[in-house]
């Protein structure tokens, strides 16, 4: 997968985060659509350290690769 790719897949989680905030309701965060944004916000991070973590794997399958050659 190309580098922009992740780049945008990566704003998009953090678009989903930021919209997610706005719905959730600081007083009561565990009732209604405030637990529905609170999941939100917890995938659009997993998602984002996913993201990070392939991205690094292939920094180092590159690396790898390179020395081998």
């Amino acid at each position: 997968m190309k580098k922009t790719l992740f780049i945008v897949l990566i704003i998009l989680a953090l678009a989903l985060i930021a919209y997610n905030v706005t719905l959730l309701d600081f007083n009561n965060p565990l009732q209604g659509d405030s637990s529905i944004a609170l999941i939100g916000i917890l995938a659009s991070l997993c998602a984002v350290m996913l993201l990070l973590i392939f991205m690094v794997s292939k920094k180092i399958d590159k690396k790898i690769k390179g020395h081998q050659s």
